[in-house]
């Protein structure tokens, strides 16, 4: 297993000897993970300059929540008609934003909003659009909530949403920056899932920390860059899985024609090949990547395979998640993998949906059949892994995110709505999160966040806060963050 360096270490290779490598890599990939989880139950001693992972970044307040399942919809969905509905774009629609009461909020000086957009037109050139669905209220909380949400929406008592969201980039770059908080000219920064995996590790031996269900985003942000670990190294970055129980991960089963005592035997010569690999490289941070990801795929040959054994949950449940319909099968084969991985101690699960490109839920002119169409996607399994988690009373100890880039504006671009960062929403629940409430907000028309904004990385905060982390006690010598990339916790929505 890959050695992690102290916090106060300040050489790229301090910390790591060169015969604590060899204690490791010489007991092949059994010893591998039996020095971890020596080290992990303190009954064995680390190597010299070892911080383990299970202490590493905790903060002083009590853990609330064990795991974290984080959606996030690919492309943009529109804050205005599922969470942060604005009834008064009917009452206006055809107007342009200037020719209402609301033409301030074209100025975010006197709104107080955080940003602008680059263009200082955006919005005054455009025509007020009007609701493209309806909407109801929800739960003792009242929540509003679209109709391409009404399954999420009999969960309102259980969400937290933040409806004051602010972000820098106005195209999809804004992908890479809801996972990292950086700008994509930015280049690649550690993910908050790989913040997850680095600061707490496993629950679990035989599966990842950090998993991901789904096609992430396409090229425009460097692809794998929304679940990378970039500078902690590639032992913390996300395992992409299928849900096919048959074939979760490319090359994870063995070929058909080599049996058990062949399969020993490669991984013997892989370990004594690592091993003199080790006596040349050993602070090579690949090379200890690339053991940890053949032991684990080793274990994860029974493990993972068990882990989406879906043959073995209930008819009620899969219909639960909508795996008896073939709209929301795939997307609800997802979800329900992540309450299986949860239980499991996979510590963060990211699913992805409408990945690739700039995203299937980038909608201009077509926002109204794109939205319809792709809600019904993923409506009913969101809404069945919240009550599922619930009434196995995991959504105590379990966070489940809902995120997207940005949301789309008020005014039309051509028949459809633009990309807007300059306000939209998420929301949280589980984990120690407050249920029925809303948060923050963005002005009548939904253009600006005005009241209590959060950059997004102020949903990475209450995360690691939730997690028992901080992040400050996680930054790597050399590799200082800015304030705002650590953020803060809305400890507001807090129980």
């Amino acid at each position: 297993m890959m050695l992690p360096k102290s916090t106060h270490q300040t050489s790229a290779c301090q910390g790591v000897s060169r015969r604590s490598f060899l204690t490791d890599t010489g007991m092949g990939f059994t010893g591998l993970a039996l020095s971890a989880m020596l080290a992990k139950s303190s009954l064995g001693a680390p190597p010299t300059g070892w911080q383990t992972k299970i202490d590493r970044g905790r903060s002083s307040v009590k853990p609330k929540a064990k795991t974290v399942i984080w959606i996030f919809l690919c492309g943009g969905v529109s804050h205005l008609e599922s969470f942060d509905v604005k009834p008064e774009l009917n009452k206006y629609a055809g107007k342009s934003i200037g020719e209402t009461p609301y033409a301030d909020v074209l100025d975010p000086k006197k709104v107080g909003a955080k940003i602008q957009s680059g263009n200082p037109n955006h919005g005054n050139r455009k025509v007020i659009m009007p609701l493209q669905t309806g909407y109801q209220r929800y739960g003792k909380c009242g929540l509003e909530v679209g109709d391409w949400f009404k399954e999420i929406g009999t969960c309102a008592d259980d969400l937290a949403v933040v409806r004051s969201l602010w972000t820098v980039d106005n195209d999809h770059g804004a992908q890479l920056t809801f996972q990292t908080g950086r700008h994509v000219r930015e280049g690649a920064h550690p993910t908050i899932g790989s913040w997850a995996s680095y600061g707490l590790g496993t629950l679990n031996e035989n599966l990842p920390e950090f998993v991901v269900l789904g096609t992430p985003t396409g090229d425009c942000c460097g692809g794998a860059w929304t679940h990378g670990a970039s500078y902690l190294g590639p032992e913390y970055a996300g395992v992409r899985l299928s849900t096919d129980p048959k074939k979760p991960l490319p090359y994870l089963a063995p070929a058909d024609s080599m049996t058990a005592e062949e399969q020993k035997e490669n991984f013997s010569l892989l370990g004594r090949l690592n091993r003199i690999s080790g006596i040349d490289y050993p602070g090579d941070k690949d090379l200890r990547a690339r053991i940890k990801a053949y032991e684990l795929a080793f274990q994860m040959q029974t493990s993972i395979p068990e882990t989406l054994g879906f043959e073995k949950e209930s008819a009620e449940t899969k219909a639960l998640y909508g795996m008896d319909q073939n709209h929301t099968r795939e997307f609800g084969q997802m979800c329900l993998a992540a309450r299986r991985m949860a239980e499991r101690g996979v510590r963060f699960i990211q699913i992805f949906h409408g990945g690739g490109g700039g995203g299937a839920w980038d909608a201009h002119s077509a926002i109204k059949q794109n939205h319809t169409d792709l809600a019904a996607q993923v409506d009913k399994p969101i809404a069945g892994l919240l009550k599922d988690l619930k009434r196995r009373g995991m959504l105590d100890d379990t966070m489940v995110v809902f995120g997207t880039e940005f949301g789309r504006s008020p005014g039309a671009q051509d028949s459809g709505r633009d990309h807007h960062p300059e306000g939209f929403c998420a929301w949280l629940a589980g984990g120690g999160i407050k249920g029925g409430v809303q948060h923050g907000a963005t002005d009548a028309l939904g253009f600006h966040a005005i009241e209590n904004p959060h950059y997004i990385t102020d949903i990475h905060a209450t995360v690691m806060h939730q997690l028992g982390l901080d992040s400050h006690q996680l930054e790597i010598p050399g590799r200082k963050r800015l304030a705002l990339d650590h953020g803060i916790p809305i400890m507001d929505i807090i129980a």
